[in-house]
């Protein structure tokens, strides 16, 4: 069997949802969808997730909502998430003179560029499967392709996310279909390690 790990950009796959008003399929089984996505002669050996935690200048719902949804995530094995972090940053509109603080996310990409890396060295796997539509992430795809001629790398494009530069480097690519996403949502409620129910907000219903 040919070992496959999937390294899933949270933020691209949170945003091709929400452009296209797929708010039921956030509460996503992401170790269940990575499999779904495999060929009969593969298997999953692990799932590395990344992502930052809602920024303090975000509204205190989706800071809750998050909070549920990696809390859920705990309950998952072969499942690792790794966090970024928020930078503030001035906004002035050039019209009017008006500013504002926005918050952006930092360290996404280079997380998963930096784990890819390590797996590949470390021969954890025989195929990559990078979630994402991302071009940051193309560099490190090469790097692979260049120092691993027997490894391979698939992108899986989330909804409404392509990048013709990863498609360009990588071996294959593919596309999550809203079938993957139906067939894959975790149930409701789901139990955390302490034994107490988690249940799917119903912004996400």
């Amino acid at each position: 069997m040919r070992r496959v790990i999937s390294y899933i950009d949270g933020f691209n796959l949170y945003f091709g949802l929400k452009s296209k008003g797929w708010k039921k399929y956030y509460w996503l089984d992401l170790v269940a969808m990575s499999k779904s996505l495999l060929k009969p002669d593969q298997v999953l050996e692990h799932c590395h997730y990344f992502t930052a935690r809602v920024s303090a200048g975000s509204p205190s719902q989706s800071s809750r909502r998050q909070s549920l949804w990696l809390e859920v995530l705990e309950t998952r094995p072969g499942l690792t998430t790794h966090f970024g972090h928020y930078l503030p940053k001035d906004q002035r509109c050039r019209a009017c003179g008006a500013t504002w603080t926005s918050y952006e996310e930092k360290m996404t990409d280079v997380n998963i560029a930096s784990q890819l890396l390590v797996d590949a060295y470390e021969d954890q796997f025989d195929t990559a499967l990078v979630i994402s539509g991302d071009s940051d992430l193309s560099t490190p795809v090469e790097r692979i392709r260049d120092q691993f001629p027997g490894k391979r790398v698939i992108i899986a494009f989330p909804p409404a996310r392509r990048s013709a530069q990863l498609q360009r480097v990588a071996h294959g690519t593919l596309v999550i279909g809203e079938d993957k996403l139906r067939q894959n949502l975790l149930p409701s409620p789901i139990a955390n390690a302490s034994g107490y129910l988690i249940h799917r907000p119903v912004e996400w219903t």
